[in-house]
């Protein structure tokens, strides 16, 4: 029996409503759709076209074309395509993960990433061939595997990690990459090291040793240069003025916000806002929309 909860043209659904999420499902978002997936499951989702947004107990999340993105059962993620986005993903259960481990002594984790063109080929055919044999465990293996090798590089980490087994390592690296995602889905304001631990389940202490350790940067310095890159981009993405900037990316005041940005990037948010050539949605328009035109105004 197919499995596959597909949310296309402006459709929206729910996974607590339209399956049984006890077996492996297929899933996509497409032109405006959007699902929401139950918290019973671990799920990864690949943007194969266009962009889209995610809202999850991690916070909000901008993907964009060959991007993915995984999540925790807990986190019930919810997804919603661009205009002319596409995002497919699969909503695993325990005994799905289980027989990635059995079979490649692996696991997946909650985190995101970016594929190359040809892992994006792959992934896409892989899901189609899952979802077109009736998603049997022997069907899913291809895909489980590709999803853990688009992980190889956090998968490295795991033998860093505190713990006597291999199984107790694995846990803690997989708290650690809930809470650098957390990190990663508020950049817009200062993240506590006490929401941290209670997203964890670990001490406060336990969490900033292990997490320094584990990335060779604080909660803290991450946190402060996630938001400094959310603030690069919305000064090249935006016509924002620098102040409403610096809120947006949880700055109390203009001044600390100019001191921290010029730290980082050598230059004023000013400057480098000109320096990457942003050109407002009015003044394209003003020249005719046209991209002759702005390249032309741009040298």
């Amino acid at each position: 029996m197919r499995q596959l909860s597909l949310a296309d043209r402006g459709q929206t659904l729910s996974l607590d409503k339209a399956i049984d999420d006890t077996a492996p499902v297929c899933m996509g978002v497409a032109r405006l759709g959007s699902l929401q997936t139950s918290g019973t499951c671990f799920t990864v989702w690949m943007q194969l076209r266009g962009s889209a947004w995610v809202e999850a107990k991690e916070g909000r999340f901008r993907l964009r074309r060959g991007e993915w993105i995984a999540f925790e059962k807990e986190s019930r993620p919810l997804v919603q395509a661009g205009r002319n986005g596409l995002c497919i993903g699969l909503n695993l259960n325990a005994e799905a993960l289980r027989a990635l481990t059995e079979m490649a002594d692996c696991g997946l984790y909650a985190g995101r990433g970016r594929m190359g063109r040809a892992e994006s080929r792959i992934g896409l055919r892989l899901w189609r061939d899952a979802l077109a044999s009736g998603l049997p465990a022997q069907a899913l293996r291809p895909l489980l595997l590709h999803l853990a090798s688009l992980q190889l590089g956090l998968a490295d980490n795991v033998q860093r990690c505190p713990g006597r087994s291999r199984s107790r390592k694995r846990q803690v690296f997989g708290r650690m990459q809930r809470a650098r995602l957390y990190l990663e889905g508020n950049s817009h304001r200062v993240v506590r090291i006490g929401e941290l631990a209670e997203l964890t389940n670990f001490s406060s202490w336990y969490l900033s040793k292990t997490f320094q350790s584990l990335y060779e940067e604080s909660p803290q310095s991450l946190s402060a240069r996630l938001r400094l890159e959310r603030a690069a981009d919305l000064l090249r993405d935006t016509d924002m003025m620098v102040g409403e900037v610096a809120a947006a990316s949880g700055f109390d005041n203009c001044c600390s916000f100019a001191r921290a940005f010029r730290a980082r990037y050598g230059q004023s948010a000013s400057r480098f806002r000109e320096s990457v050539g942003l050109l407002s949605p009015h003044s394209a328009k003003s020249l005719g929309g046209s991209r002759k035109n702005i390249v032309a105004t741009r040298s």
